[in-house]
């Protein structure tokens, strides 16, 4: 019974989600709804797994630094990733969720220096946080202020004097002397005197045009006269006038009239003062919020000498009352009975109902993902369904509550490992996949990589005419050997500006590049594509006569263009030599056929052969830079003539066998 009862300030596991973790929040109010339903409104705390990677980063060098001044005993990994699971962080975001989301209680405190980190592993339910997330701002900070220490927070004190031994000490340099009680002046003197300078503050706030707008009947002045801040002023003028009477009336009342003299009641107007209550409702006794949310004109110290001179008003009394009334009115505690619907995400016994999540679909033989068990009463679908992964019943209750797997899986392991031992840059996605905690087991659905998406820049035509109006200062080559070097593009924008309306008004001789359409493009590339052919059981023979009748030489030129031993030969965009034998113009439009992500073919490395970089020398520079700055135009390359002793020999131009060509 006990259990299931909650109340303001419990902190209790909230469902959203069947297959998500609990969410964990603090009751502030139990409300009742119209239709009779009750509603709680709750604090939020997030998890790590809530919050950016950069904010984790902050995280764990504040972790670091806490485990060093405190001097906590060494952790193992898992406790480590355990431990993760167990930290929050508080914000101070409300929400209002219906009280039968409720999953149970669970404990949160305040990290303390004298706490053993590993304790809280060994309580069920158990959390921490010291850090406090703000959602709209992404930051975290430290909840509880540094004790300041040192000479500039802390006094010093003194040895104790010796008996019959004198301070030398100069006692001006030390204080300041506000109020001798030693004075010649009689008690009933100075109440006198202090009559006089409450009436000489009603009178200079009827002279204050803004005092006798805020206080327009005699009463409230007269009021606001004798607060202390006229006391404390009347005071000081006769310590500064030593206590002579005619000096200081003279001096309250001076040749340009009375003085008048304001507290931060007075100060502040009616909407400053609404502005803080509503900031005091949101934030508490937190001032420095308040000044940096609604108040940021007035100074902390303003703030608080008005906060305290503001619990003195009939207002903060009239709030107090009305706060009271609404506590006795709302609900104390509620009974939420235990839930027991069974989750959507079990995998069902043979025989039974099969669940959600692809549940029915389950191979027999996997182990959980959590603690790598092959036996469990219950197993439950976990993460995506083509994944087909489980866990156990105890994993699945360790990751509803804290958000996690109990061991860290193969992926982390792989990553911390490759970051000891060095980039792991020239692994495939195969070999990725290997390490994958998806692929450990036999039938398990691949982790399919993700494919990167090109993207293309293009200029405007303002940036193509400063690049040739402002072309000393841009100095395109240097900026292309040097891409990594930042280009001032507002000092060239501006500079041509100036630049344009003095350039020539002849016409700029342009080349027009004549652009093909695109079924023109689809049949060359048709004409020009590989031909696939089938794999025959029989012995090899030649396809047709063309290739029979080609020399094998270098794979490619420049690391992709291919190259005939005849010099002079034009080679097409793509590369390859125009062959005949192949269909033209009867091919139709070819239908692009849709790659998925995990028949995507590998990163395709070219490597150049001995006959490729020999070939290269008989390229000058400026073919080798035009080659390379347009990769799209067509290279023409002088061989040496083959010497004749090293002539090939032809194959028989025709064959007896059927050609087989595969679409």
């Amino acid at each position: 019974m006990a259990a299931n009862m909650y109340r303001v300030g419990d902190y209790v596991y909230f469902e959203n989600s069947s297959s998500n973790p609990y969410m964990i929040r603090r009751i502030e109010e139990l409300n009742k709804t119209a239709n009779g339903n009750v509603e709680a409104k709750v604090v939020c705390l997030f998890r790590r797994r809530d919050i950016s990677g950069n904010l984790n980063t902050l995280a764990d060098s504040n972790a670091r630094e806490f485990e060093e001044e405190s001097k906590q005993p060494s952790l193992s990994e898992q406790q480590k990733h355990q431990l993760k699971h167990r930290e929050l962080f508080l914000s101070r975001q409300f929400e209002s969720l219906p009280a039968t989301h409720i999953r149970g209680k669970c404990n949160v405190t305040l990290l303390n220096e004298t706490d053993v980190l590993a304790g809280y592993l060994d309580k069920e339910d158990c959390f921490f946080y010291s850090l406090v997330f703000d959602p709209v701002q992404k930051t975290l900070l430290a909840d509880q202020g540094e004790i300041r220490v040192g000479s500039k927070y802390q006094a010093e004190i003194p040895d104790m004097l010796a008996e019959n031994e004198s301070d030398t000490r100069v006692q001006e340099k030390l204080e300041t002397k506000v109020w001798d009680p030693n004075n010649q002046l009689k008690d009933h003197q100075i109440d006198q005197f202090l009559v006089v300078a409450r009436a000489v503050g009603t009178f200079a706030r009827a002279l204050d045009c803004s005092s006798s707008i805020r206080q327009p009947s005699l009463h409230m002045s007269a009021a606001a006269a004798s607060r202390d801040i006229t006391l404390f002023h009347a005071m000081d003028t006769l310590q500064k006038n030593s206590y002579d009477l005619a000096k200081a009336m003279s001096t309250l009342v001076p040749q340009g009239g009375p003085v008048l003299c304001r507290d931060e009641m007075e100060e502040w107007s009616a909407s400053e003062a609404m502005l803080f209550e509503e900031a005091l409702e949101k934030y508490g006794k937190d001032f420095n919020d308040i000044r940096q949310d609604f108040l940021p004109w007035k100074s902390l110290a303003s703030v608080v000498q008005f906060y305290y001179m503001w619990k003195t008003t009939d207002r903060y009394i009239q709030q107090k009352r009305l706060k009271a009334a609404e506590a006795d009115s709302k609900l104390k505690q509620v009974y939420i009975p235990t839930y027991t619907k069974p989750n959507p995400n079990q995998i069902m016994v043979p025989g039974s109902k099969p669940g959600m999540n692809g549940a029915a679909g389950f191979q027999k033989g996997l182990s959980c993902e959590g603690c790598h068990t092959a036996q469990s009463p219950q197993w439950y679908a976990w993460g995506p369904s083509n994944m087909q992964c489980r866990l156990c019943a105890s994993c699945w209750i360790y990751w509803k509550k804290y958000g996690g797997l109990k061991t860290p899986t193969q992926l982390e392991g792989a990553a911390r490992a490759g970051s000891e031992s060095g980039p792991r840059g020239h692994m495939t996605r195969q070999e990725v996949q290997g390490l994958s905690p998806f692929t450990r087991n036999e039938g398990r659905a691949k982790l399919l990589a993700k494919n990167r998406q090109t993207f293309i820049l293009q200029t405007t035509k303002l940036t193509r005419i400063a690049r040739r109006v402002c072309e000393d200062i841009l100095q395109p080559r240097r900026a292309a050997r040097r891409p990594y070097a930042s280009i001032n593009a507002n000092a060239v924008k501006a500079e041509c500006m100036i630049r344009l309306p003095k350039a020539t008004k002849t016409p700029l001789k342009s080349k027009l590049i004549p652009r093909q359409s695109l079924a023109t493009i689809v049949k060359d590339l048709a004409v020009s594509a590989p031909l696939k052919l089938k794999a025959s059981r029989g012995p090899s023979t030649p396809i047709n006569r063309n290739q029979a009748s080609q020399p094998r030489v270098g794979q490619s030129l420049l690391g992709k263009r291919g190259f005939d031993s005849a010099p002079g030969v034009p080679y097409p965009a793509n590369g390859r030599p125009y062959t005949s034998g192949m269909r033209t113009t009867s091919q139709s439009v070819i239908k692009r056929q849709k790659v998925s992500q995990g028949e995507a073919p590998n990163p395709v490395v070219f490597v150049a052969t001995k006959d490729t970089r020999a070939l290269r020398k008989h390229l000058s520079q400026s073919e080798m830079r035009r080659a390379a700055r347009k990769p799209h135009l067509l290279v023409r390359i002088k061989l040496p003539p083959p010497p004749r002793s090293l002539a090939m020999p032809l194959l028989p131009s025709s064959t007896s066998e059927p050609i087989v060509l595969e679409d």
